[in-house]
């Protein structure tokens, strides 16, 4: 059986999902591409500063007066093109990696996974507006989780080790109330 693009029902599949990896070991593959990093290129990982650099290309693209006024966007503007800024191949990179994973071990389907108590339409609206949030606090938190958890708890960042504490205390806090959404 198949289902449609946006639905929760069976999908047939070219052959049983793999195991998923052991978290010790991705853990500690993790750590040795983070030192890698800093040992080749100087810098930790952090997929914001990506995203960032190619934002602020397209908007010089479009209207350079209004990318050198605003202080996020010409902060960028003094770097090189975006696609030789290594983030930006660090980024998709990882996607195409996770993309590759997933179809290896016959894990990629064009559903949505939700519980039997939301609708699609809600389930859609609560991804969105949760990536859009953790955007938003990447900007105002100068990091996203990998460059804060990553780089920063490497670095014995105070700073970064209270945010991952507070990531996780968050995340067990709201998990309470939308735990009924997956039952």
């Amino acid at each position: 059986m198949s289902a449609s693009p946006l639905t929760t029902a069976p999908v047939e599949r070219a052959g049983a999902p793999s195991a998923y990896m052991n978290p010790y070991l991705a853990g500690v593959g993790l750590g040795l591409v983070l030192l890698a990093a800093f040992v080749i290129m100087g810098r930790g990982l952090g997929a914001t500063g990506a995203f960032s650099s190619f934002l602020a290309w397209v908007v010089n693209a479009v209207s350079p007066g209004h990318a050198e006024a605003i202080a996020p966007y010409a902060d960028y503007l003094g770097e090189d093109h975006p696609l030789k800024a290594w983030l930006v191949f660090l980024v998709a990179g990882a996607f195409v990696g996770a993309l590759v994973s997933g179809l290896t071990a016959h894990r990629v389907c064009a559903c949505v996974e939700k519980g039997p108590n939301i609708g699609t339409g809600g389930r859609l609206l609560r991804a969105y507006v949760g990536g859009a949030l953790a955007g938003i606090g990447a900007k105002i938190g100068l990091g996203c989780t990998s460059g804060q958890a990553l780089t920063g708890g490497a670095l014995l960042n105070a700073g970064s080790w209270m945010f991952m504490l507070m990531v996780f205390v968050g995340g067990y806090a709201a998990a309470w109330f939308v735990r009924k959404q997956w039952t």
